[in-house]
């Protein structure tokens, strides 16, 4: 499947949490071929756009992006948000874990633990980093696949 049309659709089904924070998104979604579910990795891909807009600053900024790098479809997705410090980066993706609770935002910490589980079901690389300025960025590449898969048999 190209994980481009995944994005695509994801940024569409946000369009109300975006106008509601304020929020400017910066696409540049490339097609970029991945072989897998299309219900996990749109799972993974809701859950990083989630992630974006709900622990972003009010006017912020979403940077999404896909591309092919050396054979392999990467998906890039950094906001603009409360400084992280880089320590703390990978605690996020533990379950059950924030950098601020909030008792009543409906969110639970679980969404980047299951993007990490999700990553390593596909055998993908996973780098997140602290935005200098705040925020987080997130960089997952899946193995290569064929631009153009042919049907099994």
């Amino acid at each position: 499947m190209d994980l481009s049309g995944i994005v695509q659709q994801a940024i569409r089904d946000r369009t109300a949490d975006v106008e509601r924070h304020q929020l400017r998104v910066k696409a540049a979604v490339r097609p970029a071929w991945v072989i897998g579910d299309p219900t996990l990795i749109a799972r993974l891909v809701a859950n990083l756009c989630d992630n974006a807009v709900h622990y972003n600053t009010l006017g912020g900024v979403i940077d999404i992006s896909t591309r092919l790098d050396t054979g392999r479809a990467v998906l890039v997705i950094a906001n603009t948000g409360p400084v992280v410090p880089p320590d703390e980066v990978h605690r996020l993706f533990e379950p059950f874990q924030r950098l601020h609770r909030v008792s009543d935002d409906a969110h639970h910490g679980l969404g980047l633990s299951i993007v990490r589980a999700i990553v390593a079901a596909y055998s993908a690389e996973l780098n997140a980093y602290a935005r200098p300025g705040g925020g987080l960025a997130v960089e997952i590449a899946f193995p290569a696949a064929e631009a153009n898969p042919r049907p099994a048999g």
